[in-house]
């Protein structure tokens, strides 16, 4: 890797551009590098990374017993060169995250990154993030809303492409004790029944609720084509309330259903009093931005 030149920008492969999308956070106007840096400081750990060396590498598993730990990073001083298959398509300059998915989802590294200059950067791996997110739950919100925009930027490209494959199907994003919070905090508002073949909700409608599966099976659909089927303990629809926007795509009850539905008030209050709920969204958020990565590199191999 020592030989790989930095100083061009190839035009990245479709799918590249799709990864790409989920590996630096602060490609967003909601990125407040202030914010990020006083998450960091609050349980991370400082590190020097040489020039020329790899961070992290494409591929590379982040969990498991012969795994190493994964860590998402600030950079503080330097600057990282991205790439996938050996192609640069990115840089990451300092006050950026990235890194993050690794550690939120313990999904397998997307890219390599490269210091291309010595480097100083704060780490966190996974105990350390979410003794952070106790600390300052606040991060949660600003994250998301940077994951929310690069992640409409792949239903979008795939509302005008025809996804071929099997919908993923996910469920069990809350476990059972965030789950049991979830309804303590929310002991008196009774859960929403739709019958099969019911829409919940249409894209480019205004979102007013979020919803948390807690019986039945329900399909999300971009354009004309189901994307993904969500089951007990997944979450729908959070994208239209972290960013206030319409909805991204359109959701229907494939079988009778129940429903928590979560509206925007609730929502804001939760990701600050519930550090593991911030934590869950988080992760919803990384895995649908890597299935319809997924989904997109499928279509334009």
């Amino acid at each position: 890797m020592e030989d790989l030149d930095f100083s061009a920008k190839p035009t990245p492969r479709p799918e590249a551009a799709a990864r790409a999308a989920a590996q630096v956070a602060a490609q967003s106007p909601f990125y407040k590098p202030a914010v990020a840096l006083a998450f960091f400081r609050t349980a991370g750990t400082m590190e020097e990374k040489p020039g020329g060396k790899p961070i992290f590498c494409e591929n590379e598993k982040t969990g498991g017993l012969f795994s190493k730990s994964a860590r998402m990073y600030l950079l503080l001083e330097g600057e990282i060169g991205l790439m996938i298959r050996n192609t640069f398509f990115g840089v990451v300059k300092p006050g950026d995250v990235f890194g993050e998915l690794a550690v939120i989802a313990g999904l397998p590294r997307s890219a390599t990154a490269m210091a291309k200059i010595k480097c100083r950067v704060l780490s966190l791996d996974e105990k350390q993030f979410h003794a952070a997110l106790e600390k300052k739950p606040e991060f949660a919100l600003m994250l998301m809303s940077s994951m929310v925009q690069r992640l409409r930027q792949s239903i979008e490209k795939l509302g005008t492409a025809h996804p071929a494959g099997a919908p993923a199907a996910r469920s069990d994003i809350l476990d059972r004790k965030t789950l049991a919070g979830l309804r303590n905090e929310l002991v008196t508002q009774e859960p929403a029944s739709f019958q099969a073949g019911k829409v919940i909700m249409n894209a480019g409608a205004v979102g007013a609720f979020m919803y948390v599966v807690l019986e039945g099976h329900v399909a999300i659909s971009v354009g004309n084509s189901v994307v993904e089927r969500v089951g007990p303990g997944g979450i729908f629809g959070e994208i239209a309330l972290v960013d206030r926007s319409a909805r991204a795509a359109s959701a229907t009850a494939e079988i009778d259903c129940r429903l928590l539905a979560i509206n925007r008030n609730q929502f804001l209050d939760l990701v600050k009093i519930k550090p593991a709920f911030g934590a869950s969204l988080l992760k919803s958020i990384a895995v649908r931005m890597q299935q319809l990565a997924q989904r997109l590199a499928q279509l334009q191999a």
